[in-house]
C-alpha cells in the first residue's frame, strides 16, 4: 500500500496542475455550484415568508408554489411580465443606441484621417470607467423635476423649463444613460475588427464600381459582423441585468425591471419568488452567450489578415474634418466635461434649486454637524461614516484585486497545462459561471449560506470577509480569462527547462510565471480594483454600518434625497477610480520583459 501512496504522491508533486485542479474543483463546488443549487432548492421549497400566503405550508417542504406565483397567477403580470418586458426593452434600446454611437466612433478613429486620434480614443472611453449609475445621477442633476423628485434639476430651477416625467424617470433616461456607459464595448470591439481589415479589400470594391455605401454594406459590414454580434450580446446582457441605473431612474415611478423586482422581493424576505426571477435572468444570459458563441463560430472562416502585407489607408475627410472634430468636442463637453463640472458645482450649493453666488457653501465638504442642514450630517471630509466607507472601499478593492490576480494566474496555469482535457473545460466553464448570476440574487444566496457556520467556516453574516468573498467570486470570470491569456503567451519550454534542473514548482512560479506575466498581472489587479470600487448590486444587501462602502453610502443618501452628499461622495469615488486608471496607464507603458535568473 505504501509504494502506491508514494507513487501517487510523487506523481502529484511532478504535476502541480493536478493538485490545483483538485483544489479548484473543491473550491468552485462550494462557492459557485453550491449557491446555484441553493438557489434552485429555495425556489422549490416553502420559505418562512410563504407560510403567511399558503395555508398548511410547511417550511422546507417541496413545492411549485413560487413557480405558479411567477408564471401562472394573478401576480404574474406585476412580478414577471412587466419587469421582463421592461428589461428586454431596456436591453434592446441600450444595445441599439450604444452600438450606433460606438460604431460611428470606431469608424471615425480607425478609418478616417481625423486629428488627435490617441487623445480622442483615450477620452472617449471615460464614461465606461465610471459606474453607470453615476451617469444616472448626473442625468437627475439636470433633468429631475419637482413633481416626482421633490427638488428641481438645473434645467427647471435655472431656466424654468418644465421637464416631462418621461424625461426625468423611466425608460427614456435609463436607455440614454446606460447607452452612454456601454457604447465603449462596441467602440473597442469594432475598432479592433476594423484594424484587421486590409484596405485593399475595400479598394478592390471601389475599383469594381461599388459606391462608398455599397463598399460599407457589402464588404466592411460583413467582415466586422462577428465583432458586432459579440458587442450586441455583451451590451444586451449587461444592460438588461444592471441594477443601479434602473433603481435610481425607475423606482421613483415604479418602473420595475427584473433586477429591481428581485431587489424588492428580497427586501420583503420573499426569496423564493426572487430566485425564480433570478433563474429567468440566468436563462436569458446563457441564451445570449450561446448565440454569441454560435455567431463567432460561424464567422471564424473570414480571413482579413494576409501574409503578404497589410495596408490600412485612412479615408480623407477633407472639408468634413473640422465639422466632425467640432461634433466630437461637443459630445465630450456634453457627456463628460460639463456634467462633471456641474456635479462639482452642486456640492457647493446650500439649497439644491438655487445656483446664485450667495447660496455657495463648503459645508458639504468640511462643515460640522448642523441640525437644519442635511439632517445634521457632517461634511464629507469630516464625516466618520463616509471616511470609513472610503477606507472600506479601498481595502475591498486592494484585497479583491490581489486575490483575483493570483487566482486568475493559477486558474490560467491549471487550464493551459490541462488543455484539451475535460477537467480543464470544467474549471474554465465554472470559473465563468458567476458572470450569468444576477448580483442581487448572488448576494442573497451568500447571505443565506453564510448566516450560520459551515463546518470550520464561521458565520460570516455582517462581516467584511463576506463582502470580499463575494466580490472575488463574482470577478472570477474576468480574472480567469486574463490569467489564461497570460499563461498561454509563456513558452512552456521555459518551465520545462526549470523542471529538468529540479527546481520546485513554487520557485518556478515565482521566478518564471509571475515575472513573465507581471504586466498583465498588475493591470488585471488594478482593473479588478476599479470593478470592486464601483460595485453596488452585489453588496447592497451585505453591508452593515461598519462595513459600508462608498457606493452603498451614495445609494443610502439618494434614498434620503440628500443631493449634495450624494454628489460629493460620488466625486470622491470618481477621484479614486481616476487615480487607479492613471496607474493602469503608467504600468501598461512599462515593458513586461525581465531577465530571469534561475540560479
Amino acid at each position: 500500500m505504501k509504494p502506491i501512496v508514494r507513487f501517487y504522491t510523487s506523481k502529484l508533486r511532478s504535476k502541480p496542475e493536478l493538485i490545483l485542479s483538485i483544489l479548484f474543483v473543491i473550491i468552485f463546488s462550494f462557492l459557485i455550484i453550491a449557491p446555484f443549487i441553493q438557489m434552485i432548492y429555495t425556489s422549490l421549497t416553502y420559505q418562512d415568508y410563504d407560510l403567511r400566503l399558503q395555508r398548511g405550508a410547511v417550511e422546507g417542504a417541496f413545492t411549485l408554489f413560487h413557480y405558479i406565483r411567477i408564471f401562472a397567477s394573478d401576480l404574474t403580470s406585476a412580478l414577471l411580465i412587466k419587469p421582463l418586458i421592461h428589461s428586454l426593452a431596456i436591453g434592446f434600446g441600450v444595445t441599439i443606441l450604444a452600438m450606433i454611437i460606438g460604431s460611428i466612433f470606431a469608424w471615425i478613429f480607425v478609418r478616417t484621417d481625423i486629428s488627435h486620434k490617441k487623445f480622442f480614443q483615450t477620452v472617449i472611453t471615460i464614461p465606461y470607467m465610471i459606474p453607470s449609475w453615476v451617469i444616472a445621477l448626473v442625468w437627475q442633476l439636470f433633468f429631475q423635476n419637482n413633481r416626482i423628485g421633490g427638488t428641481a434639476g438645473i434645467l427647471q430651477s435655472t431656466f424654468g423649463i418644465s421637464i416631462p416625467d418621461w424625461l426625468s424617470y423611466g425608460y427614456v433616461p435609463i436607455v440614454i444613460t446606460l447607452a452612454l456607459h456601454y457604447y465603449a464595448y462596441t467602440f473597442l470591439m469594432i475598432s479592433g475588427a476594423l484594424r484587421t481589415i486590409d484596405s485593399e479589400l475595400e479598394e478592390a470594391g471601389a475599383v469594381a464600381g461599388l459606391s462608398r455605401m455599397k463598399v460599407l454594406t457589402k464588404i466592411t459590414f460583413p467582415l466586422v459582423l462577428p465583432a458586432l454580434g459579440s458587442s450586441f450580446v455583451l451590451t444586451f446582457t449587461r444592460s438588461m441585468g444592471t441594477f443601479g441605473t434602473p433603481a435610481l431612474l425607475g423606482l421613483p415611478v415604479r418602473y420595475f425591471t427584473l433586477p429591481t423586482q428581485i431587489y424588492a422581493l428580497i427586501n420583503s424576505r420573499n426569496t423564493g419568488d426572487a430566485f425564480v426571477l433570478a433563474l429567468v435572468l440566468i436563462v436569458l444570459a446563457i441564451t445570449a452567450i450561446s448565440i454569441n458563441n454560435k455567431i463567432i463560430g460561424v464567422r471564424r472562416s473570414f480571413v482579413t489578415m494576409k501574409g503578404k502585407g497589410f495596408r490600412a489607408n485612412p479615408m480623407p475627410l477633407g472639408k468634413l474634418r473640422p465639422v466632425i472634430m467640432g461634433l466630437l468636442i461637443l459630445f465630450l463637453m456634453l457627456v463628460i466635461v460639463f456634467p462633471i463640472i456641474m456635479l462639482i458645482l452642486s456640492t457647493f450649493i446650500l439649497l439644491p434649486d438655487n445656483y446664485s453666488f450667495s447660496n455657495m457653501t463648503t459645508h458639504f465638504w468640511v462643515g460640522e454637524s448642523e441640525p437644519l442642514i442635511a439632517s445634521g450630517q457632517k461634511g464629507v471630509l469630516r464625516n466618520p461614516g463616509i471616511l470609513n466607507a472610503l477606507y472600506n472601499s479601498i481595502r475591498l478593492g486592494i484585497i479583491a484585486a490581489v486575490t483575483n490576480a493570483f487566482l486568475g494566474l493559477l486558474i490560467g496555469y491549471t487550464v493551459v497545462k490541462n488543455r484539451g482535457t475535460k477537467i480543464a473545460k470544467i474549471i474554465e466553464s465554472v470559473a465563468f459561471a458567476p458572470y450569468v448570476f444576477p448580483g442581487i440574487a448572488f448576494a442573497a444566496i451568500y447571505l443565506s449560506m453564510f448566516s450560520r457556520s459551515i463546518g470550520p467556516i464561521p458565520a460570516l453574516y455582517g462581516t467584511f470577509a463576506l463582502i470580499v468573498l463575494i466580490v472575488v467570486v463574482k470577478n472570477l470570470p474576468f480574472s480567469s480569462r486574463s490569467g489564461i491569456s497570460a499563461i498561454m503567451q509563456i513558452d512552456q519550454s521555459l518551465e520545462e527547462s526549470a523542471v529538468i534542473q529540479g527546481i520546485p514548482w513554487l520557485r518556478r512560479f515565482r521566478l518564471i510565471i509571475l515575472p513573465l506575466s507581471k504586466s498583465g498581472f498588475i493591470s488585471g489587479m488594478l482593473l479588478t480594483f476599479i470593478t470592486s470600487m464601483r460595485e453596488l448590486s452585489l453588496v447592497i444587501l451585505l453591508v452593515t454600518p461598519k462595513t459600508g462602502l462608498l457606493t452603498t453610502m451614495i445609494f443610502a443618501y439618494k434614498t434620503q434625497e440628500q443631493t449634495q452628499h450624494v454628489n460629493a461622495v460620488t466625486l470622491l469615488l470618481l477621484i479614486v477610480i481616476i487615480i487607479a486608471n492613471i496607474l493602469i496607464k503608467l504600468i501598461s507603458m512599462r515593458s513586461p520583459y525581465k531577465t530571469i535568473d534561475l540560479g
